[in-house]
């Protein structure tokens, strides 16, 4: 099922591993379990914020992918299953009997 991983980093946290030079370091190999297809950074609600799609096909992942991000990063996660243009399409001809 294709998600979006919200992680919404402690900025307290992210600026000791920036100083540390670790931060990076941190972010790929939190990534390097999920493979995303798409990976966005921004600001949101005042803190470095990660947006990732990702395929999750198991979830017993979910803690795997989680704790890094709350252990390392200090951060809040948030998942949200996800469809893309012609998935969406697929589930409304469902609903008109056209799928």
């Amino acid at each position: 099922m294709r998600m979006l991983l919200k992680v919404e980093m402690n900025t307290e946290t992210s600026n000791e591993l920036i100083r540390q030079g670790a931060a990076e370091q941190v972010i790929k190999e939190a990534l390097g379990r999920i493979h995303p297809e798409a990976a966005y950074f921004t600001v949101e609600n005042g803190c470095r914020t990660g947006y990732f799609f990702f395929d999750l096909t198991d979830t017993t992942d979910l803690p795997s992918i989680s704790e890094p991000f709350f252990m390392r990063l200090g951060a809040k996660v948030h998942y949200s299953p996800v469809m893309n243009q012609q998935e969406l399409a697929e589930g409304l001809g469902r609903i008109s009997g056209r799928g």
